[in-house]
């Protein structure tokens, strides 16, 4: 996305209006779509504050200067301070990460979780209370930092935490923060519950519809000291590691409401009965819907389902689609979904319980199947025509080592495997001295028949193809979190070893993500579109520094330290303005 500026002139005067916009493909190529119109940003319009009001610009409410002015009461102006400066000595100290950090600081305000964690945490004899140090544990998640030491050790002194906080940099060591996971451990349930309850009053958010995903992360070390932690199949690409699973469950907008975490070699399968009893626990057993990819299926948790009156919608493994062959041929009762893809219920050949099922296929991926069929294929043909030639070369006799060479090919390439046949010729002597391959016809026609098909399965009343198609693509949403968890929060790697420890770090990147999400679904409530990264990108640009100003007072020379924020780029303001998000704009002055 990208802000256009627009000149318009009326009157003998220039006026200046933004419109936030954004690159869409269509089948025209690229063209830009305006998201929102911005207007124009007056600074007198602008409620400012100053270091002082930095919790209240937080917190989202105006400063007490603000209030006192709405009610109508005289304030005076502040008398303004002279001061002789030699300008050519004028110097900038201690640049901060500003930005970067007020923005998770502000959501953490917004969403109450300090407020919430200040009403269940027995306040001790700890110099810094426990909320504190968990916004700062949150923040620096929310920007992306490896582990708890980095943050004791760097970040949070190259961070404006200090300022905004009022906590010193000696007070976060590594040892606080270690000790702000296990308390923070303990009240995940609360956590989670409270979110749910802010979902709803925010942005309205319905339970009617719970997607559900598992993803894994692994381990920096043996993890020797937590049970949970085994090999398993990563999605990581790092089976050389032990790891835990992590079942999430969201809304259909990708709002993280709980997560359970799993033993690492755990099937995804044998999830689904404990998140649900997990939630129906907390919330009550509601008939939702639940939406699963084809991973969760199971003739045992479909059962499990139907026993606790619950309503699914899942995806199939592809070798169902065989029984709907002859549904595939049909060209009637198809319904347009999108460009592209059509979609139909159609009911079991054997007629097997109350179910529907929804056939649908999609143009766009039958023609990625059939190029990555058609690659596939082309790379088994020249391996096989390489094995041919060698043997044509050398006859071999040890049978054992051509089947092993041949079956190292077809498993290099499964799909074309399937259509391709290959046999082994042999001489009189026993030896093998070609390789005859060719395509299967009826395998090729069934598979070409099945490309860019795919089967949902469902015990929802409703008999609208297209809607239960729009609720199961849902799902990209908890994939979409996933995602932003590892990539952009670093859920991976793990470096603790203590199951506590390892769960409360999951804690902390789950609601690292509630921040990241709720700043999308308050974008898009502002008609600024979904992008978070883009916004979190342009306020990272910001920064806090000191100015140092030499003043002569009577023949003496002094430095006049001033602490400000710098002033956001136009654009930048122009977002956070659209959010009312509002930075303090005066100096904080500190003499020395």
């Amino acid at each position: 996305m990208f802000l256009r500026k627009k000149r318009s002139l009326v009157g003998g005067e220039t006026y200046e209006y933004w419109s936030l916009c954004e690159s869409v493909r269509t089948a025209k190529g690229p063209r830009q779509r305006v998201v929102a119109c911005l207007g124009k940003l007056d600074e007198e319009e602008v409620r400012r504050g100053g270091w002082e009001d930095i919790e209240n610009l937080l917190k989202g409410e105006p400063s007490a200067r603000w209030r006192q002015m709405a009610l109508e009461e005289e304030v005076p102006p502040p008398a303004p301070r002279w001061e002789k400066v030699n300008i050519g000595a004028v110097s900038v100290e201690r640049v901060r990460e500003f930005g970067s950090v007020f923005l998770p600081l502000a959501l953490w305000h917004r969403l109450g979780l300090g407020k919430l964690l200040g009403e269940v945490i027995e306040p001790g004899r700890e110099s810094v209370d426990w909320p504190t140090v968990a916004s700062v544990l949150v923040s620096a998640r929310f920007c992306a930092q490896a582990s708890e030491l980095s943050i004791a050790e760097g970040w949070y002194e190259k961070s404006a935490l200090e300022d905004i906080l009022g906590v010193e940099k000696a007070r976060i060591n590594d040892d606080r923060l270690y000790r702000a996971l296990d308390v923070l451990g303990r009240h995940k349930e609360k956590l989670c519950a409270h979110l749910m309850e802010r979902y709803r009053d925010w942005f309205g958010v319905r339970m009617e519809f719970l997607l559900y995903d598992v993803t894994s992360t692994f381990f920096e070390g043996q993890g020797d000291h937590n049970p949970k932690a085994a090999r398993g199949y990563s999605r990581d690409n790092r089976s050389d590691c032990k790891q835990v699973c992590i079942g999430l469950v969201c809304t259909p907008e990708g709002l993280p409401l709980s997560y359970e975490v799993f033993a690492g070699n755990r099937a995804d399968v044998t999830t689904v009965e404990d998140i649900v009893r997990m939630m129906e626990e907390k919330y009550g057993a509601a008939e939702r819907v639940w939406v699963m990819d084809r991973g969760m299926v199971s003739e045992a948790n479909i059962t499990f389902l139907r026993e606790r009156k619950a309503l699914y919608i899942v995806g199939t493994p592809k070798s169902e689609l065989r029984h709907f062959e002859a549904a595939l041929l049909e060209e009637q009762n198809w319904a347009q979904v999108q460009d592209g893809l059509e979609a139909r219920l159609v009911e079991h050949p054997d007629g097997q319980g109350s179910e529907k099922y929804v056939l649908c296929r999609s143009t766009a991926r039958a023609e990625k199947e059939r190029a990555m069929l058609a690659r596939q294929s082309e790379n088994l043909t020249v391996e096989l025509a390489k094995i041919h030639a060698w043997l044509q070369r050398s006859p071999q006799s040890d049978r054992e080592k051509v089947g092993r060479r041949i079956g190292r090919v077809l498993g290099k390439y499964p799909a074309a495997a399937r259509i391709l046949e290959a046999h082994v010729q042999y001489d009189v002597a026993g030896r093998a001295f070609a390789l005859c391959f060719f395509s299967n016809r009826e395998v090729g026609q069934k598979a070409h028949l099945r490309r860019g098909a795919y089967l949902l399965r469902t015990n929802c009343p409703e008999t609208d193809p297209a809607l239960l198609w729009r609720w199961y693509i849902q799902l990209i949403a908890a994939e979409a979190a996933f995602r932003t968890a590892k990539s952009d929060l670093g859920l991976r790697p793990i470096f603790h070893h203590l199951e506590s420890r390892v769960d409360a770090h999951i804690l902390v990147c789950f609601l690292a993500l509630a921040l990241w999400r709720t700043l999308e679904q308050w974008m898009n409530a502002k008609g600024l579109g979904t992008c978070a990264r883009k916004l979190i990108d342009a306020v990272a640009s910001i920064k806090s520094m000191d100015v140092i100003l030499p003043v002569e007072r009577d023949t003496q020379r002094l430095d006049l330290r001033l602490r400000v924020v710098a002033k956001p780029e136009k654009d930048t303001a122009l977002l956070l303005a659209h959010l009312g998000l509002q930075l303090p704009r005066q100096a904080k002055i500190i003499e020395m």
